[in-house]
């Protein structure tokens, strides 16, 4: 019999999902504006968190404007002390105009946890639970930004397999990317052949091919690619990653994107369900409703609903999400449909952000977690 426990809590501006088990504790925190509070304020509420949980940080992701940046980075520094953990800054910011939509963080309490440095600096951390070790890795780019965008994305992959060599790890130990490409619409196109032909060299389409999002958005290091990964080697035998299908979509691969639908994670007793970037995809591969935002809305819904329902999850069970616009004046349109669908609060955060196709003008992420 499992000890494990999932626990949620909601604050005003934060909401916070604890995975206890027998050794370690593991928090999925999300954290967006107070109404009319300061960006500064945001990250002070989240240092607070920090001192009255004990936790550990293993990565932070804020979308925010990019202005912003600097002054968040200085805060979280005044606030928090030395910061040891990756910090991946994304370009998008409030739909209704505030320089942060928020910010996702991924902590763990009571174990050891190791700090991985790439030139310097922190780009990891590891640590493992009795079931597993894992890698979350965040913040990654090239220094060589001056580079073609399809060499930086070349560049970036050996620079993650770098950071999981680290840890001990490699590129098949890979369950999630997250893949953040400036004027993406640009150059996606020749995004994927650099992705495909990477992952075919270190024989991902063998074993696993990760979920993965893929949006648009700068970095303050001015990047044309950054990355964040999550990774995990079992030591035990109640360990396993498997590739989740969508029932309502193609495979990715299908059309020439290297990530799978969905990955699900079983470790002590717990189910973690990481649902890719997904958008109004019809089932061979086209886009579905081009330039409805309304429509597109629903059937990306609809396929994660999908999903989740594979996995005997729900939207109560949502740790984390985020939801893109390409508009941000149509944001309201999303808390219009979940109202109407009855479908109930999760922890998400909204941002203007492109996404990977100029037809497409919603998408949405997330991850649930639920008892095995």
């Amino acid at each position: 019999m499992s000890n494990a426990a999932i626990a949620r809590e909601d604050r005003p501006g934060l909401r916070v999902t604890t995975v206890r088990r027998a050794s370690a504790e593991e928090q999925y925190l999300t954290l967006w504006p107070l109404e009319g509070e300061p960006s500064e304020a945001l990250f002070e509420r989240f240092a607070q968190w920090l001192r009255e949980s004990g936790a550990r940080v293993l990565k932070q992701t804020v979308f925010g404007s990019l202005a912003a940046s600097y002054k968040g980075r200085a805060t979280l520094e005044g606030a928090c002390g030395t910061v040891d953990w990756p910090i991946t800054w994304i370009e998008g910011a409030a739909c209704d105009g505030r320089p942060v939509a928020g910010l996702h963080a991924q902590l763990v309490c009571g174990v050891p946890v190791q700090t991985l440095r790439l030139h310097g600096h922190p780009v990891g951390r590891v640590y493992e639970d009795g079931c597993a070790r894992y890698c979350v890795l965040g913040n990654i780019h090239t220094e060589e930004t001056s580079a073609p965008a399809p060499i930086q994305a070349r560049h970036l992959f050996e620079r993650l397999e770098s950071a999981l060599a680290l840890a001990g790890m490699s590129c098949t130990d890979v369950a999630r990317t997250w893949l953040f490409l400036d004027r993406i619409l640009d150059w996606y196109n020749d995004f994927n052949p650099v992705r495909t032909h990477f992952f075919r060299e270190r024989g991902l389409f063998d074993t696993l091919v990760p979920a993965s999002t893929g949006i648009g958005g700068a970095n303050p290091a001015g990047a044309a690619i950054l990355a964040e990964a999550y990774a995990l080697q079992a030591i035990g035998p109640d360990a396993s990653v498997v590739e989740v299908p969508s029932p309502l979509q193609c495979p990715a691969p299908a059309y020439g994107s290297a990530f799978s639908r969905a990955v699900e994670i079983a470790a002590a007793g717990i189910r973690h369900l990481l649902i890719s970037g997904t958008a109004s995809i019809e089932p061979g591969g086209k886009t579905a409703h081009p330039n409805d935002t309304p429509a597109q809305i629903e059937r990306a819904m609809r396929v994660v609903e999908a999903i989740l329902e594979s996995r005997e999850m729900g939207f109560a069970d949502v740790s984390r999400a985020v939801v893109y616009f390409r508009n941000a004046s149509e944001a309201p349109l999303f808390a219009r449909y979940c109202a109407r669908e009855g479908i109930p609060p999760f922890p998400a955060i909204v941002a203007r952000d492109d996404i990977c196709r100029d037809d497409l003008l919603f998408e949405i992420e997330l991850d649930a977690v639920a008892e095995a």
